[in-house]
């Protein structure tokens, strides 16, 4: 089953796809958080035969809520209608910044600007979900 992954923000949303088996997560895009947001997401996800969304939880480190999750508990459910998916929540810690610091760099140090860093940040989300089920599947024995 392929997943999409999500980093919601106010101004722009990251989107991830993993790949068909639910191993990997990939960058795919940034979108502007506005009034076509759903309706992009829905396209993604029936262009793209998604089976389950993936949406960063923004939590304290006392694993409260933080002023932005009111916002995401809303576009999940908005997001569950619109789409007729589940959409998983996955708690994320500083996805943004490292994602960042995982960016290119130029040979002076320089960190390169990137406009797929919050799509990066996504990916981080998924990936985090999809390792948990990983970590379930027994080791690959070797002859």
């Amino acid at each position: 089953m392929r997943y999409l992954g999500i980093d919601y923000g106010m101004k722009r949303v990251g989107v991830a796809l993993s790949d068909e088996t639910g191993e990997f997560a990939l960058p795919f895009s940034v979108l502007p958080n506005g009034g076509g947001l759903l309706t992009a997401m829905a396209g993604i996800c029936r262009d793209k035969n998604i089976g389950a969304i993936v949406l960063g939880e923004s939590k304290n480190f006392a694993g409260e809520d933080n002023p932005l999750q009111e916002k995401i508990n809303q576009f999940k459910k908005a997001l569950e209608q619109t789409t007729g998916l589940p959409v998983k929540l996955e708690p994320e810690f500083f996805t943004s910044a490292e994602a960042a610091r995982l960016q290119l760099r130029y040979p002076d140090g320089r960190r390169r600007a990137n406009k797929m860093l919050d799509a990066s940040a996504a990916a981080l989300i998924l990936k985090s979900f999809l390792d948990k089920f990983s970590q379930k599947k027994p080791p690959v024995k070797v002859a």
